[in-house]
């Protein structure tokens, strides 16, 4: 038998093994009556007893792989999960290990069992084994479970969260169950669909039953593939187009139009207020203004200049770039001590903490700057965008760049401002969208601060794959750290500059400086994570980390995609949550002359004064 008739008989190892009652058996004429059958029962009715029956039926050795591959699902991953998550989890690993499961007991059974005189095993040995293996997995799942919600409170402890109790995380094993057999089901009833058109095929051009049923294979996966890709995914595509669309045409609640004309959107803005999206309004209408930046740093202060071109502002990108070029040039940009670009992530969104943490320090002589080129969350944006949003980057800070280089031209080489980028999640894709290397960043920047970069991150995954040997990928060095480095948290990057000020390591201006969590999904989640074991997950884990993490092929990489889900919804500092680590960021990469480590410890009182006066800033 070929591995593609054992894919569509999943039932194999039990031939037999569903109870045959008399008349029944498997040495019935075939069409024979069962006894007990209600007489004049119709055949169509007899033929979906048996397949219910069927359906019921477990290959055994699909289901030891399937509690194998469920078990290492329940081990840790970078965030907790709750018992639906973990459910769900649980319910796809298992269903690969089935499928895998199926595939090793065809390869045994083919290789080593059909060539020994003793096997099949006797109907009742082989009953005894099933009952066995079956206890054995029941036996390991609810283990499993139990030591899986005890792992689970030790990773919610490290990120100050509240644990699942072990009685509600049992819970999760219900969704597993229902999870498996609803794959399960599926692909038995495309099996039965092949079957199906294998047998016709067969029946009539009289074609050898394998290929037929091989034939038949291809033909429905095909038309799987079709309706998934042409109907289900384009349906969906349509709906959630509409959806994030009108969400782009909405006003965030208690947001209104700044008055100010340092800001994109107001009366004195080339750019209308309607046509800077949600996150866009958002953006320019938040933030201290001047009487209030002055009332908080008891220091003189200038109004902020925020500046947000939307994908509604202009009809191309390159129209949309000429109004923030004109933009730029109406408020005197290029005139303030510090002026930032921000490439955004999917919606358009950028972090506020990150804006209002560069104007504090700054006492508002700053303008930052961003444009929307998508209204699809981060997320999709990354599956369906990834190549846009580093374009939109690209374009975004040439056109910011070359906007600065004509201002300033003229201006001494001291009087000229700071120009610093920012990019967070896929803000950092579309960030690096513009440089080639770090000598490209060099030269056309004065630092750049990038958070939570995405594995896929073009420039980041070329400097971690080229870190100094005997480093971690975690928190790699670089070229011993000269120009671009890697922190953890607010203690590492202080760390560096202690080092800086010791004189015990030099790290040149301009700063390039990703901060990344051990704990961050958007950071380690790769397709790699299917069949390779990363760096990451066989160093010394990070601070917020359990060492009892391990890779497993496959399921590591479903825990880690249901991580993705909620990997901003846990406290500040762990996950893609980095709260005013920011601030430390931009005091190590664009700090003013003078700045004091007490300086930035004052401004975090202002950011979390502001965050709970304006609200969350996701």
């Amino acid at each position: 038998m070929s591995p593609v008739a054992v894919l569509v008989r999943s039932g194999d190892a039990g031939r037999g093994d569903v109870a045959d009652g008399p008349g029944g058996g498997p040495d019935a004429p075939r069409g024979a009556e069962p006894a007990g059958a209600v007489p004049g029962r119709r055949p169509r009715l007899r033929r979906a007893g048996r397949w219910a029956a069927g359906l019921a039926k477990f290959d055994i050795t699909g289901v030891f792989f399937a509690t194998l591959f469920l078990c290492w699902s329940l081990t840790p991953s970078l965030l907790p999960r709750g018992w639906l998550f973990q459910g769900l989890i649980g319910g796809i690993s298992a269903a690969l290990g089935y499928g895998t499961g199926l595939f090793v007991g065809w390869a045994v059974r083919r290789v080593y069992l059909d060539r020994r005189t003793w096997w099949p095993l006797p109907r009742r040995r082989l009953h005894a084994v099933r009952v066995a293996v079956a206890t054995v997995c029941v036996a390991a799942t609810l283990g499993m479970l139990v030591l899986s919600s005890m792992w689970q409170r030790e990773l919610a402890a490290l990120m100050g969260m509240e644990g699942a109790s072990t009685g509600g995380y049992i819970r999760a094993g219900l969704v597993t169950v229902g999870v498996l057999a609803a794959v399960v089901t599926v692909v038995r009833l495309l099996r039965d669909a092949a079957l199906w058109v294998g047998g016709a095929l067969a029946r009539r051009t009289g074609m050898p039953r394998a290929a037929a049923v091989a034939v038949g294979t291809i033909a429905v996966a095909a038309i799987a593939l079709v309706l998934v890709d042409e109907v289900l995914l384009r349906v969906t595509e349509g709906v959630t187009n509409r959806i994030f669309s009108a969400n782009n045409e909405a006003t965030p609640p208690g947001i209104e139009q700044p008055l100010q004309a340092e800001r994109s959107g107001s009366a004195a803005s080339l750019i209308p207020w309607d046509t800077l999206g949600y996150e866009g309004r958002y953006f320019v209408a938040r933030g201290w203004r001047q009487d209030e930046l002055q009332r908080q740093t008891g220091a003189p202060a200038r109004q902020p200049i925020r500046l947000y071109v939307g994908l509604d502002s202009a009809p191309t990108p390159q129209s949309r770039m000429r109004l923030l070029r004109d933009e730029m040039a109406r408020t005197r940009a290029f005139d303030r001590e510090a002026v930032v670009v921000i490439p955004t992530t999917g919606t358009g969104w950028v972090n506020p903490t990150a804006a209002q943490a560069i104007e504090l320090m700054y006492g508002g002589d700053t303008a930052i700057i961003a444009s929307q080129y998508s209204y699809k969350p981060s997320a999709v944006s990354f599956l369906t965008d990834r190549d846009a949003a580093a374009e939109a980057g690209r374009r975004l800070i040439d056109t910011v760049h070359g906007a600065y280089e004509e201002a300033v031209a003229e201006e001494p080489e001291d009087d000229r401002p700071e120009l610093y980028v920012y990019g967070e999640s896929l803000g950092v894709t579309a960030g690096e969208g513009a440089f080639a290397s770090l000598t490209d960043i060099r030269e056309t920047v004065d630092g750049v601060l990038w958070v939570g970069p995405p594995n896929s991150s073009r420039l980041w995954r070329s400097i971690v794959t080229r870190r100094d040997p005997g480093t971690d990928e975690v928190e790699p060095t670089y070229a011993g750290g000269l120009v671009v480095r890697f922190a953890n948290d607010a203690q590492d990057i202080r760390a560096d500059e202690r080092e800086a000020a010791d004189g015990e390591s030099m790290w040149l201006r301009p700063r390039v400086l990703y901060i990344q969590h051990p704990s961050d999904p958007v950071v380690w989640w790769s397709t790699d994570l299917l069949i390779h074991r990363p760096a990451w997950l066989s160093e010394t884990p990070g601070y917020d980390r359990l060492a009892a993490m391990r890779w497993f092929p496959l399921v590591t990489f479903w825990q880690v995609s249901a991580d993705l889900a909620m990997a901003a919804d846990v406290p500040d500092g762990h996950g893609h949550n980095y709260g005013t680590q920011v601030l430390d960021g931009w005091a190590a990469v664009a700090a003013p002359p003078g700045w004091t480590d007490a300086d930035t410890e004052r401004t975090r009182v202002l950011l979390q004064r502001a965050r709970e006066h304006q609200g969350p800033e996701k």
